[in-house]
């Protein structure tokens, strides 16, 4: 079911490597034509122009953008206890792990008189997005909302698409998540029109005021993701989220049952997914493409998940070694990456490209989505090359704030001359200068 590439026996360059692995192809320029008169039209006419899109795109209009708190107190009345016990043990894991990346103000004393301080300031008020396409994602709301109210975000609004099913609002598991975060502040309003009205803000239809925000963050389809680019600079955003994707690192004494069931678990999400298997033994790639074909029958979404595995953007790659698999998924950089080796703590110690990297056989992917205590909201496409996944951080702003005395600045102000006159500034110089004249 796997198309193959071997790498064995051959001498590869970083850029040769990307170019021979299998990743999903999505241009977010090819749409900008298209997000882009939405994005106008939300700035320009406001709510009018978003339910007017909303109507279009989600076959639905709400009566007003913002979601009764009493629709918010009824999804949780409702909410199955089963579900409801699984959501408050995923809030209670992540808010553990999350605690931990709390930030705290450092000074420097650079020289007597002299010192810096990184303050860290959380970011005023946020938008926080969770899909709501092939899938319903409650877990994405706990994994946006638990960070930004431990970095001490004071105001957050959940936005999430409406559904023609539930009468224009979100699903009501996401407005029970919400719900059972404390969040007050949900807008039933989904894809680029969503970003556009956080960023810009607007007048509800009962004359509310719907604030716009400082900083967007969550996944979503390419329409998101191109409105995000737009707006980039108005707004901050986590990043551009592509399709989701695994990759998996394993040897000849990994479990291919367990190896095709992850495979299988991420194509779940999209026909786009990429599940890709990188591994020293051919004869496990051969147990687990048998695998793939028992198993995907007997799941739920048989064609969405045989379209995805079957993409360009999945495969099996076979390396001589671990230590060649190392290198291929280092330069694949993967949303989610499995180490399934006889050394596989090991083995992940020495992985530097990763957005979050699951160790052994018993670590899966689908923990990470929910009850890990990590976050899945994770970058793609080789973007964990050089960025991370959401976090307390995301949230955060790091202020130098620089206290010099009298003496402190006369200390250096030669310094500060000569440099200045080096980069043909002198007015630089002048203004350390003028204090002591």
């Amino acid at each position: 079911m796997l198309s193959r590439t071997d790498l064995r026996g051959r001498t590869t360059s970083p850029a040769e490597l990307r170019a021979a692995l299998p990743r999903a192809e999505v241009d977010v320029d090819a749409v900008l034509h298209q997000v882009r008169p939405v994005v106008d039209a939300v700035a320009v006419r406001g709510v009018d122009a978003v339910l007017e899109y909303t109507e279009q795109f989600d076959r639905v209009r709400p009566a007003s953008v913002r979601v009764p708190e009493a629709e918010l107190k009824k999804a949780l009345d409702e909410l199955d206890p089963e579900v409801r016990e699984a959501l408050l043990e995923a809030i209670a894991r992540t808010r553990k792990v999350h605690a931990d990346q709390r930030r705290t103000d450092t000074t420097t004393q650079v020289v007597p008189g002299g010192t810096v301080t990184e303050k860290w300031v959380p970011v005023a008020r946020v938008g926080l997005y969770a899909p709501g396409g092939l899938a319903v994602y409650p877990s994405t709301v706990v994994m946006n909302v638990v960070p930004a109210q431990i970095a001490g975000v004071e105001s957050l609004v959940v936005c999430s698409p409406p559904q023609a099913e539930f009468a224009g609002l979100p699903h009501p598991t996401i407005l029970a998540a919400a719900a059972l975060l404390g969040v007050t502040e949900v807008w039933a309003v989904g894809g680029a029109q969503a970003v556009a009205l956080l960023a810009y803000g607007g007048t509800d239809t009962d004359g509310a005021e719907l604030a716009p925000v400082d900083l967007v963050t969550g996944p979503g389809n390419i329409y998101l993701t191109a409105a995000k680019r737009l707006l980039r600079g108005l707004i901050g955003i986590d990043s551009e989220a592509g399709p989701t994707e695994i990759a998996i690192l394993a040897d000849e004494t990994a479990d291919p049952v367990h190896v095709a069931a992850d495979l299988i678990s991420q194509a779940e999400h999209d026909t786009l997914a990429a599940s890709v298997l990188v591994t020293t033994s051919e004869e496990l790639a051969d147990a687990v493409d048998a695998e793939l074909e028992r198993q995907v029958g007997a799941t739920k979404h048989i064609e969405r998940i045989r379209t995805a595995l079957r993409g360009k953007q999945s495969g099996t790659v076979l390396v001589s070694t671990v230590d060649e698999g190392i290198g291929v998924v280092d330069v694949y950089a993967a949303e989610h990456l499995e180490i399934q080796t006889a050394n596989s703590r090991e083995d992940a110690a020495r992985v530097r490209s990763a957005g979050a990297i699951f160790v052994g056989a018993h670590s899966p992917v689908s923990l990470g989505d929910y009850c890990a205590g990590s976050n899945h909201v994770l970058p793609t496409g080789g973007c964990a090359r050089h960025s991370s996944g959401l976090s307390v951080q995301t949230f955060l702003r790091g202020i130098h704030v620089i206290d010099y005395s009298e003496e402190a600045l006369r200390d250096v102000a030669d310094k500060v001359v000569a440099l200045a006159n080096a980069e043909d500034l002198p007015a630089h110089g002048q203004a350390v200068t003028a204090r002591f004249r």
